[in-house]
């Protein structure tokens, strides 16, 4: 496990680097005398590199092997962080962030292939929660640390603090990782058409309604707050990353004891749906535990999400998770034009919670009508997705990694 620990921190630096940028956008567009709607595309550059260019890069990598892979999208985010703190401009600062996206975009899908790899069938659970882990602590965290450097010393400081975080990061995974193949070579159409079938894209269906009411919402969610005068903005924030947190770690160890990650989806998204319909109406301490168990459910979703599209198909994981990764941010954006048309139309803020607990119930609804095979195959009916599967499933699964 101290091996998946390094794929953590590199998750850490990636988790500052997508969120951290949002809180610069002021200073950079002062700095470089751009519009706020031109800096503003910078999060959409990062956004849209990581959701649309990725994974068929990430997937016509992965014959290289996932070592290789994971040093290689991790040096290139390292360089365009560099980069992007060295800009003369918002041309060269709009050309980075999609480079750091594509990289970041590589490197967390094969992070959580790696993970599953090294830590075994019986401990994956564990070991996709350390990944995830450093993605939501780099989020709650990272960020606000991000932010603080650069009200003291400029945004380019906070971009350094990505940089050093991304080049620590590879260092130690060059001198500590071992080799850790992929699956035998496969062409780019084959791994896609492997990815893309009915099991996977229940799974990943399922993702990009969940990213859609909580992603999306998160958005709005300073307004939110405002709004319903349930807890201050920055306790908010603050109660929802800690849920986050608490959330990514602890459902780790929650899966590899039931080995049911179908059901944890369900649960998890029951209660997500129910967390943000009784947002709105939040008196007293129900709205702070409402905004912890938001975020628990909302990051721990993602845990038993990968570990069911691993189990599916171990041939096509790195391209499934791709595409899932992909599917959450772009639910998140898709919440978040929803949520603004939402209001532009004249919705109080503190009706959007209901818009999205809608959404959540559809996700429910889809996982638990559509996703029956995938549930089927990840929770242990189908010989490749056993979590506790027979020692000829073990080392076939273990053979096919490396």
């Amino acid at each position: 496990m101290r091996r998946v620990l390094l794929l953590g921190a590199g998750a850490f630096a990636v988790g500052t680097d997508t969120y951290v940028m949002a809180g610069l956008l002021p200073e950079i567009s002062a700095d470089l005398h751009g519009s706020t709607a031109l800096t503003g595309q910078l999060v959409t550059a990062f956004t849209l590199a990581y959701a649309l260019v990725a994974p068929p890069a990430g997937a016509a990598l992965s014959r290289r092997g996932v070592r290789a892979v994971l040093l290689g999208a991790l040096a290139l985010f390292t360089a365009a962080n560099a980069v992007s703190a060295l800009a003369p401009g918002t041309a060269v600062l709009m050309a980075a962030r999609g480079a750091a996206g594509v990289a970041a975009g590589v490197f967390m899908p094969m992070a959580a292939t790696a993970a599953s790899a090294l830590a075994g069938p019986e401990r994956r659970g564990r070991a996709l929660a350390v990944v995830l882990g450093g993605l939501s602590s780099g989020t709650v965290l990272g960020v606000p640390v991000g932010v603080l450097l650069a009200d003291r010393a400029g945004w380019r400081a906070a971009l350094w603090l990505v940089t050093g975080l991304g080049a620590a990061a590879l260092a130690g995974l060059a001198l500590f990782l071992p080799a850790v193949e992929g699956s035998p070579m496969q062409s780019l159409r084959s791994r896609f058409a492997q990815a893309l079938s009915r099991s996977v894209g229940s799974v990943v269906l399922t993702t990009f309604l969940q990213a859609t009411a909580s992603l999306g919402l998160y958005t709005y969610l300073v307004a939110v707050l405002a709004d319903t005068g349930a807890v201050g903005a920055g306790p908010g924030l603050w109660l929802w990353g800690l849920g986050g947190v608490l959330g990514s770690f602890g459902i780790g160890q929650v899966l590899d004891r039931l080995g049911r990650p179908g059901a944890l989806v369900g649960v998890l998204l029951a209660l997500l749906a129910l967390a943000l319909a009784a947002l709105p109406a939040a008196a007293g301490p129900a709205g702070p535990v409402l905004l912890v168990l938001w975020g628990a459910a909302g990051w721990a979703f993602v845990v038993p999400q990968q570990h069911r599209l691993l189990g599916i198909s171990t041939a096509a994981g790195p391209a499934a998770l791709a595409l899932n990764s992909s599917a959450t941010y772009l639910g998140g954006a898709a919440g978040a034009g929803l949520g603004g048309a939402a209001l532009a139309a004249g919705a109080a803020p503190h009706t959007l919670p209901l818009g999205a607990a809608t959404c959540a119930g559809l996700a429910l609804a889809v996982h638990l009508t559509t996703g029956r095979t995938a549930r089927r195959t990840a929770d242990g009916s189908g010989a490749a997705g056993a979590t506790k599967g027979t020692p000829c499933e073990d080392r076939r699964e273990r053979t096919q990694l490396r």
